[in-house]
C-alpha cells in the first residue's frame, strides 16, 4: 500500500479541511469537506468532481487534515488557511466574483454583512481597517449569516427604534431596537465572541461564555445564565445542514449524490372520532418555518375514522397543485402505515422523494423514525431535533384549525 493510500485509509469520516503538499513540502491546495475520508478518496479513485481540479493530483506527495465539529467551522478554517498560505491551486483556480467575505460594519452597534471579492476591492473597507474574514469559496452567505445570528444574536435592526424587531421576538436580538443594551455591552457580549469564532477560536469563545454563565448563576441571574447555557450548547453542536448548498459542493468537489435538504413539508391529521377531520401541511425552509406556505385541508371524501386514508386525500390534493414547490423531504406524524400511504401516492404521481414518519413508540415516550430511503439515515441522526420540531408544528397547526372550525359551528 502506498503512503497516500495509507493516509486515505486513516482519514476520519468527519467534517474538516484537507491539505495537499507537493514533494517540496509546499502547501499547494486546501479544501473543505463534510466527510474528509470520502472527499480525499474521490481525488484518487477516479470519482470526478464538478470542477476539473484533479489536474494537480500528480503533484501531491503528502496529505494532512484537520477535523472540525461542523461544516461551518470547516468553511472558516479553510478561509483562514487560504488567506494565510495563498495555496497555488486555490489562488489559480479561484473565480473572483464567487469568492465571498464577511465583515463588520463600523456602526455603533456593528452588523455582520457579506461582500464579494470584486466589491471589496472597490470599497474603502480595507482602508477603514474594518474587520474582514475570508475568502470563503462557495459560501452560502445568506444561510451563514442566518446561522451566525442564531448563534451570536448580532443585531440587524435599527437602534432605539422604540419597537421590537422580528428577531427580538424570536430571541435572536438582545434589545438593540428597544434600547435594552448599550453599545459597549453589545460589543463585549456579542461582537467579541462572534469575531473570535470567525477567527477560528471556538474553544476560547465557549470558555468565555461558560465563565460568564457561572458568574450569572452565582448572582442568581438565572435568565442570563440560561441564555448563555443554550448558546454554549448550540456552539458545541452546530446544526448547519442548510450551508450545504450546490455552491458548497461545487467548490469542495463532493459528489452529486450527496444529500441536500433545504425544504421539508410536514403533515398531520386531526379528527374528532368520525367527524371533524382535518389535515395540515407546514413548510420549513433551511430549518425555519415559512408560515405563508402553510396549508390546511378539510377532509371531503373519507367516511369513518382512518388517519391513513385522510392523509392520502390530503397528499393527493396537495400534489394536484403543480404550482406549489416540491419539498426535498416529506415528513408525517405516524409510522409505517402513514409512510406507506405517502409512498403509494408519490408513486402514482411518479415522484421519488424521501419520506420520514415519526411515531411516539409503544409507550408514547420515545420517538421512532420510519423511512423509505436508507441514504437519509445519517442526515436524520444530525437533524432529529429539527424533524421533531416540524412534526410538532404540523400537529399544532392541525389542532388549531380543528378548534377554529368547532368555534364556527
Amino acid at each position: 500500500m502506498s503512503a497516500i493510500s495509507h493516509k486515505i485509509q486513516s482519514a476520519p469520516n468527519s467534517p474538516g479541511i484537507y491539505i495537499f503538499y507537493n514533494a517540496k513540502k509546499v502547501l499547494i491546495y486546501v479544501g473543505k469537506a463534510t466527510n474528509l475520508k470520502s472527499r480525499i478518496k474521490s481525488y484518487f479513485t477516479g470519482q470526478k468532481s464538478p470542477r476539473p481540479i484533479e489536474t494537480f493530483i500528480h503533484e501531491v506527495s503528502n496529505i494532512k487534515w484537520i477535523k472540525t465539529d461542523s461544516v461551518l467551522e470547516a468553511i472558516i478554517l479553510e478561509a483562514n488557511y487560504i488567506k494565510k498560505h495563498q495555496p497555488k491551486y486555490n489562488v489559480l483556480g479561484k473565480d473572483d466574483k464567487s469568492w465571498n467575505y464577511l465583515y463588520l460594519t463600523k456602526d455603533k452597534f456593528p452588523q455582520l454583512k457579506s461582500i464579494r471579492q470584486h466589491e471589496l476591492i472597490n470599497t474603502k473597507l480595507i482602508i477603514n481597517n474594518s474587520k474582514i474574514w475570508g475568502p470563503f469559496p462557495g459560501l452560502n452567505t445568506k444561510e451563514t449569516l442566518k446561522l451566525l445570528r442564531k448563534l451570536f444574536h448580532f443585531s440587524t435592526c435599527k437602534p432605539d427604534s422604540g419597537k421590537a424587531c422580528f428577531y427580538y421576538q424570536l430571541g435572536q436580538c438582545q434589545g438593540v431596537c428597544t434600547g435594552e443594551i448599550i453599545s459597549r455591552e453589545y460589543n463585549q457580549k456579542i461582537i467579541r465572541p462572534l469575531s473570535l469564532f470567525l477567527s477560528g477560536k471556538k474553544k476560547q469563545v465557549i470558555k468565555g461564555l461558560e465563565k460568564q454563565m457561572k458568574k450569572f448563576s452565582k448572582q442568581e441571574n438565572f435568565e442570563q445564565a440560561s441564555r448563555l447555557r443554550d448558546q454554549v450548547l448550540a456552539l458545541k453542536k452546530i446544526h448547519d445542514t442548510a450551508l450545504l448548498n450546490k455552491s458548497f459542493f461545487y467548490h469542495s468537489g463532493a459528489t452529486r449524490s450527496t444529500l441536500r435538504v433545504t425544504r421539508i413539508e410536514g403533515y398531520d391529521i386531526s379528527n374528532l372520532g368520525s367527524t371533524g377531520k382535518v389535515g395540515s401541511l407546514v413548510t420549513f425552509v433551511n430549518g425555519e418555518p415559512i408560515k405563508s406556505e402553510y396549508k390546511k385541508f378539510k377532509i371531503k371524501t373519507v367516511q369513518g375514522q382512518s388517519d391513513v386514508t385522510c392523509l392520502t386525500e390530503v397528499l393527493e390534493r396537495r400534489l394536484n397543485h403543480k404550482e406549489w414547490q416540491l419539498p426535498d423531504i416529506f415528513l408525517v406524524d405516524g409510522g409505517k402505515p402513514q409512510v406507506s400511504a405517502i409512498k403509494a401516492v408519490l408513486k402514482t404521481f411518479q415522484l421519488n422523494i424521501p419520506i420520514i414518519g415519526i411515531a411516539k413508540g409503544p409507550a408514547r415516550k420515545k420517538n421512532e423514525f420510519f423511512i423509505t430511503d436508507k441514504k437519509i439515515e445519517s442526515w436524520i441522526l444530525q437533524n432529529k431535533k429539527l424533524l421533531i420540531q416540524v412534526r410538532d408544528e404540523a400537529h399544532r397547526f392541525a389542532i388549531n384549525y380543528q378548534r377554529s372550525l368547532r368555534k364556527i359551528h
